[in-house]
């Protein structure tokens, strides 16, 4: 499920040219299949890196989220966080949104050389709610992740200090086999 979450966001991220989340998600995709592979081999160390990450990764979508809603000072007409400030790029969610109707705005002296100014109007449901959800969403999925990884590391800790290496640290202790009468050597003559 963090794996196909995780896939879709990227997915529409790519659509849109946002390469900051981009990024981001590719990190999330990494850590997500070393999560896997820790709770498939028995490795709490990857579990807790995973642990880690998740934190990491709430924060940023809690930034996404307070980027879309325009919380404090940040700006989405003035900030081009999202693509590095290398493109007038948004959102593929503005122009693709449920029930959008996009015009374009023909002979506009607002729009650089490579881009077109358009006019969206007519969506059920705005992109920035539809970005808030997705990452609420990811948030949502990292909480649960993070408390999969804390437990599942916790229970291959207990599991390594209990290991009992050849019966060295049960109660009973450790006791050779003993050699029974039709066990005894015997001499090999050639």
């Amino acid at each position: 499920l963090f794996q196909v979450a995780a896939l879709e966001r990227q997915i529409f991220d790519f659509l849109g040219y946002q390469w900051a989340p981009i990024l981001a998600n590719f990190l999330h995709i990494m850590a997500v299949i070393l999560g896997i592979f820790g709770t498939i081999q028995y490795r709490s160390r990857y579990l807790m890196m995973y642990a880690v990450w998740l934190v990491l990764w709430v924060g940023w979508n809690a930034f996404i989220i307070c980027f879309y809603l325009e919380v404090g000072r940040l700006s989405q007409d003035r900030d081009f966080i999202m693509t590095f400030n290398t493109s007038l790029h948004r959102s593929w969610w503005m122009e693709n949104g449920p029930g959008c109707l996009v015009t374009p705005v023909l002979n506009s002296n607002l729009a650089p050389e490579d881009h077109h100014v358009i006019t969206v109007s007519g969506c059920l449901l705005d992109y920035q709610y539809i970005e808030v959800v997705s990452s609420a969403t990811q948030i949502f999925l990292a909480l649960f992740g993070f408390v999969y990884a804390c437990y599942v590391s916790k229970v291959l800790l207990e599991e390594e200090d209990s290991f009992d290496f050849i019966g060295g640290f049960d109660s009973y202790g450790y006791q050779a086999p003993q050699k029974t009468s039709h066990l005894q050597l015997q001499p090999l003559y050639t």
